[in-house]
């Protein structure tokens, strides 16, 4: 196992640059394929002690060499082991050749296969290299160890899963456990390729961590701390409220005031140094009945927005919970065009029939944060949504670049995007913060850090993150109101 290379994610593309940059600083490159091939052979032996029958299965290139490897090595360690190939053996080159030459068993082909009790599949078909859809006798062969419940372990990606944007291929294996080398690639934590690898394990192959650095884009990574922390503001003794920034949420009319004050208190936790909620006259009492430490200004529109807006002190706002959608909400993003915005819910889908009206008022520095589920995406950027050569990457950064904002493309698998380029996969949000309100809990708290100074992109990525914590502390079965309790600062 590894960590030095813990944070990096690397794209099929890149890591095959690092495999030609190991070799041409003269590492012996067989040598690496042979303790990919016995870290494979030592971890199914770890992981399925008990298994009657090892069944390998070895690709065209060097994921099937990985398993010829792999093979080998149980077969010395005697276990029982049948070995199925895809192709002409006979037709390897390289290190493949040279791994199967090694291995006793010359195995059979691949539609020969008959999965029974007992079995584990060792999938070395394809590896991160697929770049089309699985072949014919792949996706049947998929469809019998699925329909028998073998379980299987897939070497770098379950075959069938594109290692760059998570996505199936036409079908793919789902694995209990996935073994890869040096880093993980984007497919390991996008969904539904997340799912489908299983339990993942990275070994270290003895690539120096030089190679890999300097071959790796450094685009894309995982939301961690490490990603935003050094942006974060220094902490003083000598501060006030101001200093730690004014939030301003909207809210709806009276029966539609729920949502802001969830957004209101999350961003307060997340440590703004005061917030308000600006609401319509008629909501004044339905929210005055709730709130204790958070504030309340009474706007009805935008020219009573425009007045307030000449306190300087007013730079961070929330719109969008609960708020409404239409000319309303339009024209007071408009009014706030030279704020800090977080646009949620119904503030975007109040752009959807004409995005680039909003995207026209955000120019210059990055100061809007835009977070759509996939509906709402669909709505801002239907063109970029139905290009299904896109991963959601990808889409996340396209988006981000039209609109000058930073983008957090909600999910399973949230990405965060830069109009920069930048993109973070987020992976410590919990399956139960998929409830009503939580969205509006995770708007708050982006609003909050962007109160505090931190810059959009970085505002986004530590909102999420810190929001994922919170659904990890609140528990299975939470509410919105018991998310927003559990909110802490950075």
């Amino acid at each position: 196992m590894m960590s030095d290379l813990s944070d990096l994610l690397l794209t099929p593309a890149e890591m095959a640059a690092v495999d030609a940059a190991a070799a041409a600083s003269g590492i012996d490159s067989f040598s690496l394929m042979e303790r990919a091939g016995s870290a494979i052979a030592a971890a199914v032996l770890r992981l399925h002690p008990g298994a009657q029958r090892f069944v390998v299965l070895c690709g065209p290139g060097n994921n099937g060499g990985d398993a010829y490897v792999a093979a080998r090595h149980l077969q010395e360690s005697g276990a029982a082991l049948t070995l199925f190939h895809l192709g002409d053996p006979s037709r390897l080159k390289g290190d493949a050749a040279r791994a199967r030459a090694g291995c006793a068993s010359q195995g059979q082909e691949l539609g020969l296969y008959r999965p029974e009790p007992g079995d584990v599949v060792m999938d070395g078909l394809f590896g991160a290299g697929l770049g089309r859809e699985v072949p014919a006798e792949v996706r049947a062969l998929i469809g019998r160890v699925t329909d028998a419940g073998i379980p299987v372990l897939a070497i770098d990606l379950p075959s069938g899963l594109d290692g760059r944007t998570g996505k199936v291929l036409g079908a793919a294996f789902r694995a209990q456990n996935t073994i890869t080398f040096m880093t993980r690639k984007p497919g390991h934590l996008l969904m539904p390729g997340r799912e489908l690898c299983g339990h993942l394990e990275v070994f270290d192959i003895g690539i120096p961590a030089r190679i890999v650095r300097a071959e790796a884009g450094g685009v894309i990574v995982e939301n961690t701390p490490e990603a935003w922390k050094g942006v974060l503001p220094a902490e003083q003794l000598e501060t006030h409220k101001y200093k730690r920034g004014h939030l301003v949420v909207f809210s709806g009319e009276a029966d539609k005031t729920g949502a802001a004050r969830m957004s209101a208190i999350s961003g307060l936790k997340a440590g703004a140094g005061l917030v308000t909620i600006a609401a319509p006259g008629a909501a004044m009492v339905a929210n005055a009945a709730h709130l204790t430490a958070i504030m309340l200004h009474p706007v009805d529109d935008k020219p009573q927005l425009e007045g307030w807006l000449a306190d300087k002190r007013l730079q961070t706002f929330v719109l969008g919970p609960g708020f409404g959608i239409g000319d309303r909400a339009r024209g007071f993003v408009s009014a706030l065009a030279e704020r800090h915005l977080v646009l949620d819910a119904d503030g975007i889908s109040s752009f959807k029939d004409d995005p680039d009206q909003l995207f026209a008022l955000f120019k210059g520095e990055p100061r809007l944060v835009l977070t759509p589920h996939e509906g709402e995406f669909a709505r801002l950027f239907p063109d970029i949504a139905g290009d299904d050569a896109l991963g959601k990457v990808d889409k996340a950064v396209a988006a981000a670049r039209r609109a000058n904002a930073a983008i957090v493309y909600k999910g399973a698998d949230t990405v965060i995007a830069s109009p920069d380029g930048r993109a973070l996969i987020n992976t410590n949000a919990p399956a139960w913060l998929a409830t009503a309100g939580s969205g509006d809990v995770l708007a708050g708290i982006i609003g909050g850090l962007l109160a505090q100074g931190l810059p959009a992109f970085e505002a986004a990525a530590a909102g999420v993150w810190l929001h994922g914590e919170a659904g990890q502390r609140a528990g299975k079965g939470l509410t919105a109101e018991d998310l927003a309790v559990e909110v802490r600062p950075l």
